[in-house]
């Protein structure tokens, strides 16, 4: 790595330009006054003395009091647990701050909201949410065994003993074996890739979560995508056309447990 691409990667977490900049030049170095720093960052001599200063508040430099002052950075084993608890103060300070936020948020659900997500862990969470709240019944189409998440899994068995009609389809005799001996399980070949792409969620009556692999063409780290909506007007159609098809799909090769 570069020193280019050190004093880049220091600024991701979190030190100013100049404070990067000398923090590598004195690694470089292994210590020196200002005027060796300023010579060996480019830093003007006069931003140095701040910049080190700084660097020495957060435990990565120390200051020689000698004449004129020496700076010495600290072991790149310290810097780097020195980084590491301030990127984690950084973090906790931030999401305590996005709570508090939350908790004052207001309800902007539109009768015609249909929300997109991406990612697997991200779409899984907002499976568990939607089944979470579920009164009447919920149908899952197409989990497999490898990508059904544990908390997806307890909340379809919470529902189940609550008294929730849920039905699971799946080409996957393994997730018979994952889930609770109360949880419906039906095995098809209708719920695979030659029924249906990727998985469907169905909630009462207008709550539907439709997720699909991400384009083999995709470069980027998404591996799947959804759509969603729960409770609109628009959710009641896609409830039916998602019953419709699972009817027209389910007519032949059903195994069930019960």
């Amino acid at each position: 790595m570069s020193a280019h691409e050190a004093v880049a990667a220091l600024r991701e977490l979190g030190l100013s330009n100049y404070e990067a900049r000398v923090f590598v030049a004195l690694q470089r170095l292994g210590g020196g006054t200002a005027q060796d720093v300023a010579r060996a960052s480019e830093v003007p001599r006069s931003q140095v003395y701040g910049a080190a200063e700084d660097l020495a508040a957060r435990g990565l430099v120390e200051v020689v009091e000698s004449s004129p002052k020496t700076y010495r950075p600290v072991s790149l084993q310290r810097a780097r647990e020195q980084l590491r608890a301030s990127v984690e103060r950084q973090h906790e300070r931030a999401f305590d701050n996005l709570e508090a936020v939350h908790e004052e948020r207001a309800d902007h659900t539109d009768e015609s909201d249909v929300a997109t997500l991406r990612g697997h862990d991200p779409i899984q969470d907002r499976a568990a949410a939607l089944v979470t709240n579920a009164d009447d019944h919920v149908l899952l189409v197409g989990p497999r065994d490898d990508d059904l998440r544990d908390d997806l899994v307890a909340a379809l068995e919470d529902r189940t003993a609550a008294g929730v009609d849920v039905a699971v389809v799946t080409d996957d005799p393994a997730v018979r074996q994952r889930l609770g001996a109360d949880v419906r399980v039906v095995c098809s070949p209708a719920s695979g890739d030659d029924g249906y792409a990727g998985q469907t969620l169905l909630v009462d009556d207008a709550t539907v979560l439709l997720s699909v692999p991400a384009d083999d063409d995709y470069t980027g780290p998404v591996d799947e995508v959804a759509m969603w909506t729960a409770n609109t007007s628009i959710g009641h159609i896609l409830a039916r056309f998602v019953q419709a098809g699972m009817e027209a799909g389910m007519d032949e090769d059903v195994d069930t447990d019960e």
